[in-house]
Parts: structure tokens; C-alpha cells; sequence
């Protein structure tokens, strides 16, 4: 009875497509249907889940980050009115309540640890918050372009238009690049794009979006990264001043 044969194709494709910075754990498919792609790797960066990524949920809310800053206000005790900064360990300090942790949490989260902080000395106080200064939405291109570094992600940017933003292609550039999105705590996606055609006016529409935190980056051509090894031009050249010796 013969024996089936798997070839490990897959283990390749990750080792070329992922740079050697991420190890490639799994290429489980997303299940975020506007960033999928046929092209696309899931990377895990060694946290959560081991197995699979979690589910993600189409509008998010923001979680609260460090150094954000939250005015918070008491309907029927206006004496507690208070403005708070996360401090970098990610805990506030409240007005009469002590310190709470709250970064990573919502603002209902955040308004419901701080009913249950302030409980205990008012009788079901009405609180709101506001988030009145936060990390400002960015992104990051690295390697083979004019400029490279974080960006501000102010409105809606393409993979290419981001490029131009920092400062567009080198020389030595390779038009397939690399997109990476953080889905998870513990998961990046990697999504390869051929700009080439894009910016040539074909498969426009897989020009991908940019989101808070994605990060390009820009390889170089295969010829300019041997010819580093390679300082002089292969070759044999005979100088007319020199004689030849048998």
C-alpha cells in the first residue's frame, strides 16, 4: 500500500517571508475579513494563545494606555471632580480612593472600578469620565525608504501612500514589502505586497489600509544586498601598461 508523502512547503514559505526578527509559530488564518489576504502569515510573538490568535471584534474600543490622561467627574459630589494621569506602571492615584490599575481597560471599565472604588464611601455615585489626552494614532516605516520612522495616522493612508509619506523608494528598494499588524496581544500579521503593480495602476484595490501601530518595512533588491560582499565588479580586466609573463 503506498504511503502518502507531505513536503513541509508551508515551513518554507514563513522562513522566506517572515524577516528572522519573528519567529513564525503557525499561519492560522485571521479572523478579521478586511485584513485577509491570501499572502498573509499570522506570527506569534510568544504571549496569549500558543495555538490560534483570539477572536477580534470589528470596532474595538480604546483601551487605556500609559501616560493618558482622564477628567474624571462626580454628578452629586463635585468635590471629588478630579483630573488623572496613568502613571507608567499603568496605575491612577484618586482623590480620597487610593490607586487603582486601569490601563488596558476601557472607559465603561474604567467607570465601573471607579463606582466600586468610590463605593465605599459614597452611596452609588454617579461617575463619568472623559478621556481628555491619549496616544495619538501612528505608524512606522522602516528600511529602504527616504525618510524612515513613526508617522502620525491622522486619516485614512494606504500601504503606498505611506511610503510616499516617508520620503517614497530608494535606489535599492524592493517593491514587495512587508506589512505587519499587531491582532492580538500575543499575534502579528505579516501581509506581503507587490507595490510595483499598484503604483502601476494594477490591483489597486489590494492597496491595504493602514491601522494605528502597523508597521512597513522595505527590504532591499537582491543585487544591492550581495554587492556588499562583493566591493568590486566581477570580472577580468588586463591593464595595457602592464606586460604580460608567461
Amino acid at each position: 500500500m503506498a504511503r502518502k508523502r507531505v513536503t513541509p512547503i508551508g515551513v518554507a514559505f514563513l522562513f522566506f517571508c517572515v524577516p528572522t526578527a519573528l519567529i513564525a509559530q503557525s499561519a492560522q488564518p485571521v479572523p478579521d475579513p478586511d485584513y485577509s489576504s491570501k499572502s498573509s502569515t499570522v506570527v506569534n510573538s510568544g504571549q496569549a494563545d500558543p495555538d490560534r490568535p483570539a477572536l477580534q471584534h470589528r470596532n474595538p474600543r480604546y483601551k487605556i494606555q500609559r501616560d493618558d490622561v482622564l477628567f474624571v467627574t462626580f454628578a452629586l459630589s463635585p468635590e471629588f471632580n478630579q483630573s488623572v494621569t496613568v502613571q507608567p506602571d499603568g496605575y491612577v492615584n484618586l482623590q480620597g480612593a487610593g490607586s487603582l490599575y486601569i490601563q488596558g481597560m476601557t472607559i465603561p471599565q474604567v467607570v465601573e472600578a471607579f463606582k466600586v472604588a468610590y463605593g465605599k464611601m459614597l452611596h452609588e455615585p454617579i461617575i463619568d469620565v472623559d478621556l481628555t489626552d491619549f496616544q495619538k494614532p501612528f505608524f512606522i516605516v522602516s528600511g529602504q525608504v527616504g525618510k524612515p520612522g513613526q508617522y502620525d495616522l491622522r486619516y485614512d493612508t494606504t500601504v503606498a501612500e505611506a511610503i510616499a509619506i516617508a520620503g517614497g523608494f530608494t535606489p535599492q528598494a524592493k517593491t514587495q514589502v512587508f506589512l505587519y499588524h499587531r491582532i492580538s496581544e500575543g499575534w502579528v500579521e505579516v501581509k506581503k505586497l507587490n507595490l510595483k503593480d499598484i503604483l502601476n495602476g494594477k490591483n489597486v484595490n489590494e492597496d491595504a489600509v493602514m491601522k494605528p501601530g502597523d508597521m512597513i518595512f522595505v527590504p532591499e533588491k537582491f543585487i544591492t544586498n550581495f554587492r556588499k560582499y562583493v566591493p568590486y565588479s566581477v570580472g577580468l580586466y588586463l591593464s595595457p601598461k602592464l606586460p604580460l609573463i608567461n
